[in-house]
């Protein structure tokens, strides 16, 4: 059973810029372009071309530390190539190798052509180095394109605060920083930041009531807003500032600790100590705005050369993890998370999140072994307790981890619609342990929690099908799942494969052709679409689907159904073996996220 949970943290802001990245940065993305061979990175020889190869291989696949590794293979043969040296830089950023990317910018900009990532990596260097005057004449050359002018003149605006200069940082973000509507976000916030370092407290409350204003919801910003409310004495705003995100984003770390300190009377935390902190914000800012979407190798650019700054930045740390875990990068995501501080509010989730890429990486009780100790320490601990529960339904042990959601539900009090989670991952588990009054009763409460929610309406009605019950009610929940999700293939299949089963094989096929669009590399929608065409008399393409599906390493207890029917066709099969494949693929996205 595939299963899709949504891993990602809860504390990456996803703003998508609809903009190609590279142009926009001035960059140039490592590999992009490049020809390679089919093979693996260890199939090359290790010479110039061989470590050439192998790293334009590593870093297509995204594998940013291999990339790196390679580039500096082949980098030892031909130090003075300029490309070779461009095309090094963006991974060994990515993979957090900053010392190795300092000694090549510098190398870089003592070639002929312009690279302004070299620029900008030598200008965070020198501003960790306190080298403001040097940094913001390097700084000044890195920006082309609106992302990067933004990072350029507000990094220039924090290496001449560094200087002593407030006036001429704060003139640098108002007059160099115009035109992009977006921009205000940014620049309001790191005017903000630069002014209250320098005591300009009725500045800096001006400056961050304009950031907030211009975008309520980012965390950040309301954090620093608040911080200045309570500086000027306003306890009650920066309260009910903050109690207005719990309600949005409910048991947040960050938020919970500030509300913590509120009640008992302690100052908050400012988010900029010193000019690097604040230069590291930028660079978070930024990345994390980038999002995913094949931006995350420049995403994790950022954020590393945010890190060199100040490398307990726990907010960067985490968005770091993040980045891995979209690459597929599991041991270095969770090497990222136990670099975390354990002082950090965010420590706790980046131990879940570690469990959960263990997990991934099939060591299961090293996962357990992460996070049972959290639930212990507070039993409820929800997200802890809901990582516990996936990790061991993903292991199809549907009973322990019914017990374990239960555990959470009995914490609950009186349950909210964030909740609903809790009942549709316990109703999994009983409609597979054969409890299915259980099932039903979660899934219809995880409705009257969440209606109209998309998974739960999935399930719920697919089951009823499944039992012959309640087909015009389910038939409309299934078709109201795919509305709202339309381009979940799990999903749709659901939707096609509950017409085969009322004998709309038509319909049928047009629904599980566009399941196999949305996921052609499931094995068990391509073996549902097999099913169909034959139905339909479209016996070839059955059998093409059929073999599709044997090749795609089906469940080893589907791989004998599939092999049967391409054997002696979807007739002659014994009634057994088709009828148990009569279930919704990866769980039609029913046990996913």
């Amino acid at each position: 059973m595939s299963d899709n949970r949504d891993r990602r943290s809860p504390f990456r802001r996803a703003v998508r810029v609809a903009v190609p990245f590279a142009a926009m940065l001035g960059l140039a993305i490592s590999g992009a372009g490049a020809e390679t061979k089919q093979g693996t990175a260890e199939d090359y020889p290790t010479s110039l071309s061989g470590n050439y190869l192998a790293a334009t291989i590593a870093d297509k696949s995204r594998d940013m530390a291999s990339a790196s590794e390679y580039y500096l293979e082949a980098l030892a043969d031909s130090p003075n190539d300029p490309d070779l040296i461009d095309r090094s830089l963006p991974p060994l950023l990515a993979a957090g190798k900053i010392t190795e990317a300092v000694d090549l910018a510098k190398r870089r900009t003592k070639m002929e052509g312009e690279s302004r990532l070299s620029q900008l990596v030598i200008g965070v260097d020198q501003l960790k180095a306190r080298q403001y005057a040097a940094a913001q004449t390097a700084l000044a050359k890195s920006g082309a394109g609106p992302i990067a002018e933004l990072i350029a003149n507000v990094l220039v605006a924090w290496a001449m605060q560094g200087a002593g200069d407030t006036d001429g940082a704060l003139k640098q973000i108002d007059e160099k920083l115009k035109g992009q509507d977006w921009y205000a976000s940014f620049t309001e916030f790191h005017a903000g930041l630069i002014a209250e370092l320098a005591g300009r407290q009725d500045e800096a409350m001006r400056r961050m009531a304009k950031a907030y204003e211009a975008d309520p919801a980012v965390l950040r910003v309301v954090e620093a807003y608040g911080e200045l409310k309570q500086r000027a004495g306003d306890t009650e705003g920066v309260a009910e500032l903050f109690n207005e995100v719990a309600a949005k984003v409910p048991d947040h770390p960050l938020i919970q600790r500030d509300l913590a300190l509120l009640k008992e009377g302690k100052p908050l935390p400012p988010i900029a100590t010193n000019v690097q902190a604040g230069a590291a914000h930028l660079l978070y800012d930024v990345g994390s705005a980038i999002g995913r979407d094949g931006g995350e190798e420049l995403a994790a650019i950022y954020l590393q050369l945010a890190l060199h700054l100040n490398p307990k930045f726990d907010l960067a740390l985490f968005g770091v993890g993040d980045l891995f875990e979209a690459m597929q990068q599991y041991e270095l995501a969770i090497a990222t998370y136990d670099s975390v501080p354990a002082d950090s509010p965010l420590r706790r989730s980046a131990m879940i999140q570690a469990a959960l890429d263990l997990d991934v990486l099939d060591r299961p009780e090293e996962a357990r072994k992460r996070v049972e100790p959290l639930i212990e320490a507070n039993p409820g601990d929800i997200e802890a307790i809901t990582a516990l529960g996936n990790i061991l339904r993903s292991r199809k042990d549907f009973a322990a981890a019914a017990e374990i959601y239960t555990r959470g539900i009995d914490t609950l009090g009186t349950p909210e619609e964030r909740h609903w989670m809790l009942y549709y991952f316990r109703g999994i588990c009983h409609e597979r342990t054969k409890q299915w009054p259980k099932a039903e009763a979660d899934f219809k409460t995880a409705l009257k929690l969440h209606p109209d929610q998309p998974l739960v309406l999935n399930y719920l009605g697919y089951s009823w099908v499944d039992q012959g019950m309640n087909l015009d009610e389910a038939l409309d929940m299934i078709k109201k799942a795919v509305e709202l999700r339309s381009d979940d293939g799990y999903i749709v299949d659901s939707l096609g494969w509950v017409y085969y089963k009322l004998g709309r094989y038509e319909e049928a096929v047009g629904e599980l052709e566009k399941a196999v669009t949305l996921r052609p590399e499931d094995p068990l929608i391509n073996d549902h679409l097999g099913d169909a065409y034959w139905r339909v008399g479209r016996r070839l393409e059955a059998k093409f689907q059929w073999n599709h599906a044997r090749d795609l390493k089906p469940e080893e207890e589907e791989l004998p159904r599939i092999l049967k029917k391409l054997e002696v066709g979807l007739d002659a099969a014994t009634p057994d073996a088709v009828q148990a494949n009569d279930g919704p693929a990866g769980g039609s996205g029913m046990d996913a996220h």
